[in-house]
């Protein structure tokens, strides 16, 4: 799959100016669409979980030109995240309050191709945490 890197590095400039705001309305959504989930987190500082999510979208979307680096770290991640307590069925939740709050975010600039172009670009990220996570990823497909 060819992620549509300029449609994803531009989109997520225009969200960049409230990037604070963006993380808080990502768990909100998250929490409130999955009340399953917030027990996961229940020992987190929130704080800084919050600046980890932003420290990894950031990253991402700045090597997205750098697929190897990118793979790398992705999978590193997917194995940090099985000791969480992270689950494959946890990943469409998280994509789903991902694209939510995209959506919340851009606006009118929330197009149908900036919306594919996001959901094709989680699922390859979905796909590499599996790997390092090493999950059967049939359980972790958005739809």
């Amino acid at each position: 799959m060819s992620l549509k890197v300029e449609l994803l590095e531009e989109s997520f400039e225009k969200v960049k100016p409230e990037a604070n705001e963006f993380v808080e309305s990502f768990y909100t959504y998250l929490f409130t669409d999955n009340p399953d989930a917030k027990p996961l987190f229940e020992h987190t500082d929130m704080k800084k979980q919050k600046q980890m999510l932003l420290q990894s979208l950031v990253f991402t979307v700045e090597n997205l030109k750098k697929p190897e680096e990118l793979s790398n770290a992705l999978k590193g991640l997917g194995a940090r995240h099985v000791k969480y307590g992270a689950l494959p069925a946890h990943y469409p939740l998280v994509g789903g309050a991902l694209l939510k709050t995209f959506e919340q975010y851009l606006g009118d600039d929330w197009t149908p191709e900036v919306k594919q172009a996001w959901i094709d670009a989680y699922q390859a990220i979905t796909d590499l945490m599996l790997s390092g996570a090493d999950y059967d990823k049939a359980e972790t497909q958005l739809s």
